[in-house]
């Protein structure tokens, strides 16, 4: 009995020396055996806790990784203004030379682009040969001509010109607000620019009309030989002061010229006959009855 009674005593002491605080540690189980062993009791909620706790930290990492990818590959496309092409074709390489050569001989031509360029004393008269290939200009002189004339003859080719040049003005603004080309020169357009929607640089208005006025004056009135030379000549030369006052480039006086003999064609297909053109007057005066 006494032996028993000292085991029991024993066991209570040793109970009572592993509860005490700094002694806790020695009943807890091992990590290791926590880890490996089956999720029951403590053990299994510490692996749950410590597997719950490694899997937010491995999302981070793996939308840190896409996220590098991504970038990876917008930086690999970048904006076709900024790559390069490594093999042009033949016409693209000729068509920019070309371009680059217009615009290179167009800055150097507009020698009366400002009042201190090179030419900047002889602006104002180059402006006044360019406002005789203006269409306001040409559309007032028209009109006037037509309420002064009295012959069927001269009112008939004065109706057409008017109608020329009108479809010059439209196809030409039209074709302008479709390209939308800037000049070699940064300027402002003047009022009777404005008025006349000569706004951007391609096609040159100037030189549409006045090729296309001075090839309708030429096939339509009996000139001499001195007044042909002269008419072409005004006709060149309108076209060419734009190109000085810095409003055009090359291409587009080029190209001007080319649309002007194409209004001039087109009007010949078109032509309007004498009758037509006094059934117009009578309507445009308010003298027009469709019974007599």
């Amino acid at each position: 009995m006494p032996s028993s009674q000292n085991a029991r005593s024993r066991a209570r002491e040793r109970s009572s020396v592993l509860s005490r605080p700094e002694f806790m540690s020695l009943n807890q189980p091992l990590r290791s055996a926590a880890g490996s062993g089956p999720p029951e009791g403590r053990g299994g909620g510490g692996a749950r806790r410590s597997g719950q706790t490694k899997h937010p930290t491995s999302q981070p990492s793996e939308e840190a990784a896409d996220t590098g990818s991504r970038d990876r590959r917008e930086s690999g496309k970048m904006p076709e203004e900024d790559c390069m092409q490594l093999n042009p074709s033949f016409k693209g390489i000729a068509m920019n030379s070309l371009l680059a050569i217009d615009i290179c001989l167009s800055k150097r031509m507009g020698v009366c682009a400002n009042t201190s360029s090179s030419w900047g004393g002889c602006r104002s008269i180059v402006s006044l040969l360019a406002l005789t290939g203006h269409g306001i200009t040409w559309i007032i002189g028209t009109i006037v001509c037509l309420t002064r004339s009295n012959t069927l003859a001269g009112q008939e080719v004065l109706v057409n010109l008017l109608l020329a040049l009108i479809l010059d003005i439209m196809t030409v603004a039209g074709v302008q607000r479709l390209v939308k080309r800037r000049g070699p020169w940064e300027m402002t357009p003047g009022l009777l620019d404005c008025i006349a929607m000569d706004v951007y640089s391609f096609p040159a208005a100037h030189a549409s009309r006045a090729a296309m006025v001075s090839k309708f004056l030429l096939s339509h009135l009996v000139l001499a030989v001195p007044l042909r030379i002269l008419l072409v000549l005004w006709a060149f030369l309108v076209g060419v002061s734009r190109v000085l006052l810095g409003r055009h480039h090359l291409t587009d006086m080029a190209c001007g010229f080319a649309l002007g003999m194409l209004h001039f064609s087109l009007m010949e297909t078109v032509w309007l006959s004498s009758s037509t053109c006094q059934t117009l007057i009578s309507i445009s005066t308010l003298s027009w009855s469709p019974f007599f």
